[in-house]
């Protein structure tokens, strides 16, 4: 539901008290893939890997390129710039920065899922320089160079940075059922193909049928090989496969889809240890990079999420899905400035190009 921003007004204690009381791991199945996207008879076990341009993947290269991806960047961010930017230029329609406007400004910011810690920041340091906003268009600029601070992480040092340069580079995606895990790994495949890199997918979520099925259909959309066993198979299994077809093959990357729900949480997190120590015991040093994709929609839940994935499987980074649907992007700098993590990707709509590397400078300046 788009939120209003000049809303019941909610205070920092308020908002605390609903963090808490906020389920932690809610598990949901994944939605079927797309039938406009796909046709039944795409499907198959075992695709042959295909050239990126008999696809049509290949894409405008050079600042066309970059245009056309800040453009996807710009749409999918409109609910949140609508809100925020009709809002800002609302509160200083022929009236100074007060310190009530001040109190206007925190809850929206609050209200748009920054979070609370960060939206004290952010106003209490616009209330030290507030004698320099003079219009609309400064208190955007300066809240733009005060999220752009807040979202200044610094790396979990139990978090190492990806070995870009390992060959077969493992990459383990993980996340709850419904938040687009493993529509996020067909994109991801697709964009690497694009590039020209061979890439092979490990059908790790065995336990749905629906899920070997939809990562099928994406191997064969973009041009990427599968690894799949039989369902109810051991994840683990599947894995060591994948990673051994791709020393074999000479891919260049590896990417591992998991399980989102089992009969309860503990049983997952135990199933993803599994996995990384398959890959570890096949390969030295995998999996090379986790991420945790979330689905942005949930807002603060999110960060709960994280939290558990983390603490079990030692996450490298972030992947948000789904910030077209919601007028909370907030919840990117709430996230990453939490905890401590690099938002990798971010979704802002269903096609292959609008899964784009996470620049926190072009997202500020698509919201505003």
């Amino acid at each position: 539901m788009v939120f209003s921003l000049f809303g019941k007004k909610k205070t920092a204690q308020e908002e605390q008290n609903r963090q808490s009381q906020t389920p932690s791991l809610p598990l949901e199945p994944d939605p079927a893939p797309s039938s406009e996207a796909f046709s039944p008879e795409q499907t198959r076990q075992q695709p042959e890997e295909v050239s990126p341009t008999e696809n049509g993947l290949e894409g405008p290269s050079g600042a066309r390129a970059s245009r056309g991806l800040f453009l996807r960047l710009r749409q999918g961010l409109s609910k949140t710039r609508e809100i925020l930017t009709t809002d800002v230029d609302d509160l200083l329609l022929g009236r100074k920065l007060d310190e009530n406007l001040l109190e206007t400004l925190e809850e929206n910011l609050i209200t748009a899922d920054l979070g609370v810690e960060s939206s004290l920041a952010i106003v209490d340091r616009i209330r030290s320089i507030r004698g320099r906003v003079q219009s609309a268009g400064d208190l955007k600029r300066i809240l733009k160079e005060e999220i752009l601070r807040e979202m200044a992480w610094e790396a979990d040092s139990e978090s190492p940075e990806p070995h870009v340069h390992t060959s077969p580079h493992v990459l383990l995606v993980v996340g709850v059922n419904g938040v687009g895990k493993t529509t996020t790994i067909g994109k991801l495949a697709a964009l690497h193909v694009r590039e020209g890199k061979k890439v092979i997918l490990a059908a790790g979520d065995t336990f749905r049928a629906a899920a070997g099925e939809q990562l099928a259909l994406w191997a064969e959309r973009s041009g990427a090989s599968l690894i799949r066993h039989k369902d109810n198979s051991d994840p683990a299994s599947v894995a060591y496969d994948a990673l051994d077809a791709a020393i074999a093959r000479k891919a260049d990357l590896v990417i591992v889809d998991t399980a989102g729900r089992l009969h309860n949480k503990v049983n997952l997190m135990e199933e993803l240890k599994k996995i990384r120590r398959t890959l570890e015991k096949r390969m030295p040093g995998a999996p090379h990079e986790t991420l945790l994709v979330l689905d942005a929609t949930t807002g603060q839940n999110a960060l709960r999420q994280a939290e558990i994935f983390h603490e079990a499987v030692g996450l490298t980074g972030l992947v948000l899905t789904k910030l077209d649907g919601t007028a909370k992007g907030g919840i990117v700098i709430a996230v990453q400035k939490h905890l401590g993590l690099p938002i990798r990707f971010i979704g802002v709509g269903e096609g292959v190009e609008d899964l784009q590397p996470f620049d926190a400078q072009a997202f500020l300046d698509a919201m505003f």
